[in-house]
């Protein structure tokens, strides 16, 4: 019994919020085909590896970044047959939430590397509507989820995460209702004890991630 032959690839959506906007890590490729252009990091997965062991390896192949260290998870599956000039080529699309990191530096196939804010247009492959995907997801999950305490250190102020959701969906937020929703939602932050230090202004309290999975209520777009 004979079975088509085909490739398998990973993609990567990886998000941060820099500059109080959302960005996204974009590499531009350096080979064919769609040499020049900006694509999403990723490559082929080796015989020997999982999925997830190849989104990570390709992560720091084309970019230097170590990780991710924040969240990652399995975004989707595309294998529309003209997705890639090269062959029958099926990819699987990781999204990744991760806090302001430093500047990228392209490797292995990769031209460049950068941070770039949402919205750019003209990726290679089906790039845009893998991105448009992971982007929806984001500002979704951010609803039900505690996942916006990815975007930020280990401890913040609830003025910071206030900033994730305003960058993620794209709109102003009024700061006391946030304030009240996100100290009086059962295990969505607890407070650490400490303050900001060295800052103009009234110090402000620090806070970190709770227990909670689910947020209930949810935050509302």
């Amino acid at each position: 019994m004979s079975y088509p032959v085909f490739a398998v690839t990973v993609d990567l959506v990886v998000l941060t919020v820099r500059d109080g906007a959302l960005h996204v890590l974009l590499v531009q490729r350096g080979c064919e085909p769609y040499l020049g252009r900006w694509a999403l990091p990723g490559g082929f997965v080796h015989a020997d590896e999982d999925l997830t062991t190849a989104a990570r390896r390709e992560l720091g192949e084309e970019t230097g970044l170590d990780g991710p260290a924040g969240h990652l998870e399995q975004l989707g599956s595309y294998g529309d047959p003209g997705r890639d000039p090269r062959g029958r080529v099926v990819t699987v699309a990781y999204l990744a939430l991760l806090p302001d990191l430093p500047s990228p530096t392209a490797g292995t196939d990769a031209a460049a590397a950068e941070w770039a804010p949402i919205g750019r247009r003209g990726l290679a492959f089906d790039h845009d509507r893998i991105l448009a995907d992971g982007v929806e997801r984001a500002r979704s999950k951010l609803e039900y989820t505690p996942l916006a305490t990815a975007f930020c250190p280990p401890e913040f102020t609830i003025g910071a995460l206030r900033g994730v959701y305003e960058a993620v969906w794209g709109g102003p937020i009024d700061p006391r209702n946030f304030h009240r929703k996100a100290t009086t939602t059962p295990g969505f932050v607890e407070p650490t004890g400490r303050s900001t230090e060295g800052e103009p202004g009234r110090p402000a309290r620090l806070y970190q991630r709770g227990e909670a999975t689910r947020l209930n209520p949810p935050m509302s777009r």
